[in-house]
């Protein structure tokens, strides 16, 4: 069974189940799946203030049990709201991992149509990841497999890029693509670890009145390397909005060569991967990596 099979199986029907089984007194309240969703969990809408999140694999429960203890910390020392858990639920016969309720954070996904100014939404951008970035790291997790390595050094999926690489030789310069890469491996993070993100992404950012009001889904978060943390550099900003962001993150060539590594790495896998059977998504990965090879 693969993975959207097995998501397929987290209905809005289990999700009530597991409310009435866990928090009765939220039973009355309606459930309702929320789209489009997440990959590494499957949310639904509980009555108008709750939200149900379940992982949707074994894997992804790391992430969700890291963001109960440490979302919490983090709160108080960003500018814009992020997930607040109001309870944990416990693995059961309904469903075999821990599971949370969440307060609803109102906003749609950071659709570029959405966004009334591109350059103020990256100035916001980097003002919550400069201060996500000042947070204090103290016995924050580390990066690494909790992480799926975001946060660490790139060269954990070396060997993953340069068969991918190998594999896109029909319709990539292999050769321009390779040198990018060896250059994102050429330095290393040397300052003391600091909290990053490790998906910022337009689905996991939330816009209300055309302005960035909320950030979620600190599953692959972590205490590291802050240069994963600038690939909507190339995914989503464009002109002004990309200088200025880059500008206000503060971050040495060598962090943003590391940055682009990652963008690299991920349209390399996504292209590879979604070619055949999903020619959209792999035409939205080409048009990342022509972002990521212009780059100067």
């Amino acid at each position: 069974m693969d993975h959207d099979e097995r998501a397929a199986l987290l209905t809005s029907e289990l999700a009530h189940a597991l409310i009435v089984e866990q928090f009765p007194q939220w039973a009355e309240l309606p459930v309702e799946l929320v789209v489009p969703g997440g990959h590494d969990n499957r949310t639904f809408r509980l009555g108008d203030e709750l939200t149900i999140r379940l992982p949707t694999d074994d894997d992804y429960v790391a992430g969700e049990l890291k963001e109960h203890e440490w979302l919490p910390r983090l709160a108080p020392h960003l500018p814009l709201p992020i997930p607040e858990v109001v309870a944990v639920g416990s693995p059961s016969r309904l469903f075999p991992r821990p599971w949370s309720v969440r307060r609803w954070l109102p906003g749609e996904t950071a659709d570029l149509t959405r966004i009334d100014d591109l350059t103020q939404f990256a100035r916001e951008l980097a003002g919550f990841l400069l201060a996500l970035r000042a947070a204090d790291a103290t016995g924050g997790p580390a990066a690494g497999r909790q992480s799926f390595y975001r946060g660490a050094d790139p060269a954990a999926y070396d060997a993953q890029t340069r068969e991918t690489i190998a594999e896109l030789r029909d319709e990539i310069d292999a050769d321009i693509v390779t040198a990018l890469w060896e250059r994102a491996l050429g330095s290393t993070w040397t300052a003391p670890p600091v909290w990053f993100h490790g998906d910022i992404s337009h689905g996991n950012l939330l816009v209300t009145g055309g302005r960035l009001s909320a950030v979620i889904d600190f599953g692959t978060s972590g205490v590291g390397d802050p240069a994963c943390d600038v690939v909507i550099a190339w995914t989503m900003l464009r002109g002004q909005a990309r200088q200025v962001f880059r500008d206000e993150m503060g971050l040495d060539d060598d962090t943003w060569d590391r940055g682009r590594g990652w963008a690299l790495w991920k349209s390399l896998i996504t292209i590879a991967e979604h070619r055949v059977h999903r020619p959209l998504r792999a035409d939205g990965a080409r048009a990342v990596l022509r972002e990521v090879l212009a780059w100067g």
